[in-house]
């Protein structure tokens, strides 16, 4: 056996059709998991899954979700493990840039919506990912893997940024929160903090924002997309299984500048 071999074990990764998620997946994929993709457009899904069945031995499955839409949740859940099984590992990646706006200008509406998709869709997941892993535990099958992706700015003082700041930081806490109450089933949960990478996010910001995070960052660049595919089969591993509760910043140093 190798040492990060993923056959047999099934990963969900929502938001996995691009950026951070995607970048995650080619890990896993590589590693021999089966893997499904929960993500909204559809052509990237199928580009993702093209891409994915091409790199592992694994089954690659996308299907239609929102995260922001509890029934679509559920009805994606029923759909994943009717094609693949089971689930060991589910990583919340999907989420949004938030508003944008300053704090007195603050709207309730997009407010709520990057809570809605950041922090209350990941625990949606994590609720009905949750229920399966607890049944399969009760009948002897204990374990998973919880992992999220939050950001530095939980961490961070970022203008104009309140409301995904602290949807991310809510995050943290879910985690925390979840890694406590799921431990006797032998379910883990951690959050990655990621700093600056260059994604379709951060390609619609101002060109002088990335200049001023590469010279921020004490490693002076971005982070490497290819870089996560390790990061990603560790987490999903046996290898963490004694890390748990962790909200690890993955930043090349950003958050201690």
């Amino acid at each position: 056996m190798e040492l990060f071999d993923l056959a047999g074990r099934t990963a969900i990764i929502t938001g996995g059709n691009g950026g951070l998620g995607l970048a995650m997946a080619r890990g896993l994929a590589k590693a021999g998991a089966n893997i499904a993709i929960w993500a909204r457009n559809a052509e990237k899904n199928a580009a993702a899954c093209e891409e994915l069945r091409g790199l592992g031995k694994g089954q690659i499955i996308t299907l239609a979700c929102d995260i922001a839409d509890e029934a679509g949740i559920e009805a994606a859940m029923a759909a994943t493990l009717e094609a693949l099984g089971r689930v060991d590992i589910c990583f919340a990646n999907a989420g949004i840039s938030g508003a944008g706006t300053a704090i007195p200008d603050i709207a309730a509406d997009g407010w709520d919506h990057t809570m809605a998709v950041n922090t209350r869709g990941a625990a949606l997941v994590y609720k009905h990912v949750t229920r399966h892993m607890i049944a399969r535990a009760k009948d002897g099958d204990a374990g998973g893997k919880l992992i999220a992706t939050s950001s530095d700015q939980s961490i961070m003082g970022v203008n104009r940024s309140s409301d995904y700041a602290a949807s991310k930081a809510a995050l943290n806490g879910l985690t925390r929160a979840a890694a406590f109450e799921l431990a006797r089933h032998q379910i883990t949960a951690n959050a990655l903090l990621f700093g600056y990478y260059e994604t379709d996010i951060t390609a619609k910001a101002d060109p002088r924002f990335g200049e001023w995070m590469a010279k921020r960052i004490p490693l002076r660049r971005p982070g490497d997309h290819n870089g996560l595919e390790g990061l990603a089969v560790f987490f999903a591993s046996p290898h963490s299984d004694y890390i748990t509760g962790q909200c690890l910043p993955v930043d090349g140093g950003l958050s201690i500048s």
